[in-house]
């Protein structure tokens, strides 16, 4: 029973971390007119998605160009404005467009950038937001929405998944309360979608029930031994991102995405492939921490993309690095006593060690291939 645990566990990470090394996400600002009852609406939804669905690539070639996405303008903007319902006070809101379509890079691909508007009736009701684009075709899909209410500057981050399709804009200013618990959420919902820092941790953690003796992994002898190594990574792995992610969030250190994407790909080829030769097996939480700081600046990079209210920057911070550290913690949970139980089987040292290590590489060197050349 516990064998077949692990083989879905690790079957459900590397399926869904082999799909792609970026959850499949749009970008959806909502400002709200002073004075009227009208929202305007900007939206980045990815090329490859749109073309996943509408097929705008028609000469097959695999490479899309302005043209055939300019061709296509009008059944983007049907697709995206049937998917994107806003009503008051029980009255649907209607949409136009206020620009032509445009295109946007994003650090994963390059975006088609709707410029909408939606007429309704009245504001003062309230608004309520149901989003539903690409949920049929990709469950995991989610719309990352920065919404501002009249009269205010700091915008409140949502995110819309297939469990949380319908949800209320506020028209006032979120409390403290309710933004620490937004972003704790969404720090929460990053660890848990982000396959390549999961399969990091879970790299450096798999190691911790065994010790290294004559050139072999070998069971540890006890648990408390395994639960130390096991503090010890986690912790040198979130003190690191801990710090780079504000100071990356407050604008004092910022690196390409592309460089942070690909070191954090490297991250994952080396950690699987220490388990393999076994190089470092006494100190991993120097290379939890080493790398930890580069994950961090990727922590960032998401948290940027959620939008940072101005007003509430700190409980901001301090929710989302919060919400990892439970996904985390969450992970930690399930491995640990799970490993220990089965840390003396062939299954456990060949099988998951072994074999999982070698998964990984390869994904990982994919990975790096991918944010390297920009593939």
């Amino acid at each position: 029973m516990i064998k077949r645990c692990w083989l879905i566990i690790i079957a459900l990470l590397l399926h869904g971390a082999a799909l792609a090394h970026k959850p499949s996400d749009s970008y959806l600002t909502l400002r709200a007119t002073p004075g009227g009852n009208d929202v305007t609406a900007r939206w980045d939804i990815a090329l490859r998605d749109l073309d996943y669905v509408l097929e705008l690539d028609r000469d097959g070639n695999g490479e899309l160009t302005w043209g055939e996405v300019r061709q296509r303008s009008s059944d983007i903007t049907r697709l995206a404005t049937s998917r994107l319902a806003l009503a008051s006070a029980g009255q649907a809101c209607t949409w136009d467009t206020a620009a032509p379509l445009a295109l946007d890079r994003h650090s994963d691909g390059t975006y088609a950038a709707l410029s909408l508007v939606a007429r309704c009736a009245s504001l003062g009701a309230g608004l309520t937001m149901r989003y539903s684009l690409f949920f049929d075709v990709d469950p995991s899909h989610r719309g990352l929405v920065q919404w501002l209410a009249p009269g205010y500057d700091s915008a409140q981050a949502l995110i819309f998944g297939v469990e949380s399709a319908e949800q209320t804009l506020n028209l006032a200013q979120p409390s403290a309360l309710q933004t620490l618990k937004q972003y704790l959420l969404d720090g929460v919902g990053h660890i848990w979608a982000g396959y390549d820092h999961i399969l990091f941790l879970l790299s450096l953690l798999l190691p911790a029930v065994l010790v290294r003796r004559a050139g072999k992994w070998e069971p540890a002898p006890g648990l408390f031994g395994s639960f130390t190594e096991v503090v010890k990574v986690v912790t040198a792995f979130t003190l690191a991102h801990s710090i780079t992610l504000s100071l990356a969030a407050l604008q004092i250190i910022v690196l390409p995405s592309r460089v942070v994407e690909s070191i954090i790909a490297a991250s994952v080829l080396l950690a699987a492939l220490n388990n393999l030769t076994g190089t470092i097996n006494k100190r991993l939480w120097l290379m939890a921490f080493g790398f930890g700081l580069i994950h961090g600046f990727g922590f960032a990079s998401v948290l940027a993309d959620l939008g940072l209210p101005r007003q509430a920057l700190v409980l901001a911070l301090i929710g989302f690095n919060g919400g990892v550290e439970l996904g985390q913690l969450a992970i930690v949970a399930v491995f640990l006593p799970i490993a220990f139980s089965i840390r003396s089987t062939q299954f456990y040292r060949v099988g998951v060690l072994k074999g999982g290590s070698v998964l990984v590489a390869l994904l990982a060197c994919w990975w790096l291939a991918q944010r390297l050349f920009d593939l």
